[in-house]
């Protein structure tokens, strides 16, 4: 069992990084392997819809996208860590996840996904949502902690100072080791929920 970590962070030993740490050493503590990609520096363009991704099922620009598309299809479950910008997440991260959700033709029912915050001190909230919301359309269960999934600090230092943050964090390691357990066992079990596919909503009749 294997979560894939994402620092959408450009500073890979700061506020992100730190708070990705606590969870990495729960899940590692609860048997669950980690892989950890710094990608908030690299330099991620945005989807130009192309459709290539369609045809070919890779993403027409051959860069870290493929690279995590094929770590994320063998992984269990994602988190998605971002500093917050303007009460939004880091834009590299948001264009690298419009093209790897989209260009990614693998069935991520079930996988689970997390969003991690950091801010020095506000609209962490927003921008959680906003990650979160490419879970909630992909049939991924969102592991959640004992409060929203943030750390506060200006530094990687101001983190250590926020005790209920990283608390925050080792509870959602722990949450999300559990959902993968859970959910291993279940499929073994029962399977996994029937997805229904084939309908689509256009509006074509122009109502």
């Amino acid at each position: 069992m294997k979560v894939l970590i994402l620092n959408g962070s450009p500073n890979s030993n700061g506020c992100t990084a730190r708070a990705l740490e606590e969870v990495e050493k729960t899940l590692n503590k609860e048997g669950i392997d980690t892989e950890v990609m710094v990608v908030g520096n690299r330099g991620v363009r945005g989807c130009i819809s192309c459709r290539h991704c369609v045809k070919y099922g890779k993403c027409v620009f051959d860069d870290i996208v493929n690279e995590i598309s094929y770590k994320f299809e063998e992984a269990d479950g994602i988190i998605i860590g971002t500093p917050v910008y303007y009460a939004g997440a880091n834009g590299t991260i948001l264009s690298l996840l419009d093209r790897l959700f989209y260009s990614s033709s693998f069935d991520k029912s079930m996988k689970v996904g997390a969003a991690v915050m950091s801010s020095r001190r506000a609209g962490s909230t927003s921008a959680f949502d906003e990650i979160n919301k490419y879970f909630t359309i992909s049939n991924m269960p969102i592991i959640s902690s004992s409060y929203w999934n943030e750390v506060h600090g200006s530094s990687a230092s101001d983190v250590e100072k926020d005790l209920e943050g990283l608390q925050t964090m080792r509870n959602l390691g722990r949450n999300m080791a559990f959902m993968i357990k859970s959910i291993h066992l279940g499929k073994a079990k029962y399977g996994l929920p029937k997805n229904e596919r084939g309908e689509f909503t256009s509006f074509s009749d122009g109502l």
